[in-house]
């Protein structure tokens, strides 16, 4: 493993805002398209669930506040991008998802599909939904949806859905508490905060899973 790649990594993620502010900087209006790949590969490519997304919205609107670029367009763009990922992912998922279950891929984690697979059969489609609050469940829920009997014409219902209150809670949170001075001073606490509380339904899902296993082990 490259752990220089993975420090830089972590250090990216931990100091986005510092990180934005260069990008803006230097490649100005552009920003509007990095960031809308970063999220559109976030959502819509199953190798790529490492990717920054609660995040990267938070920190994208912290830095819209300053003035540097358009709040609103940056929500449409962003947006646009989480539908579009959604909505490719739920086609791939379609198209090679069957085959997934019976190879193996090297760029695609079982695991996390077996996970998020688990969390559609519970959810259904609400799936779609609150999967956008979740990382790598997230990724592969779109793909899980895809492969499943879940119509598009339902699925895209959801997609929008979850994708406007997604990018909009994050965003927006960035754009109005993201410069606060208590927050401007603690920002790499506030991204962890941001990560733990998206990670935390999943945390909750785990742990209520390993003790039901445990009650019924205990009743046998």
């Amino acid at each position: 493993m490259d752990f220089d790649f993975l420090k830089n990594f972590v250090d990216i993620i931990l100091h986005l805002d510092k990180y934005l502010e260069q990008i803006v900087g230097q490649y100005q209006n552009l920003t509007y398209l990095i960031l809308f790949l970063v999220i559109f590969a976030e959502t819509g490519l199953v190798v790529a669930p490492f990717l920054p997304g609660d995040s990267l919205l938070f920190a994208a609107g912290s830095i819209a506040a300053l003035g540097s670029i358009d709040v609103n367009l940056l929500f449409i763009i962003l947006f646009v991008a989480a539908v579009l990922g959604d909505t490719v992912n739920y086609s791939i998922g379609k198209y090679i998802g069957p085959k997934v279950f019976k190879e193996d891929y090297k760029f695609l984690k079982k695991e996390y599909l077996y996970k998020a697979h688990s969390f559609y059969e519970k959810y259904g489609g609400k799936t779609i939904i609150i999967a956008r609050f979740i990382p790598i469940i997230r990724t592969f829920a779109p793909f899980v949806a895809g492969i499943g009997e879940m119509t598009y014409a339902k699925f895209i219902i959801y997609n929008i859905v979850g994708g406007l209150v997604w990018c909009s809670s994050f965003i927006y949170a960035g754009y109005f508490f993201g410069n606060i001075s208590i927050v401007k001073k603690n920002f790499t606490i506030v991204i962890f905060a941001i990560i733990l509380i998206s990670i935390l339904p999943a945390v909750i899902e785990i742990v209520k899973g390993r003790m039901k296993s445990n009650r019924t082990k205990s009743i046998e």
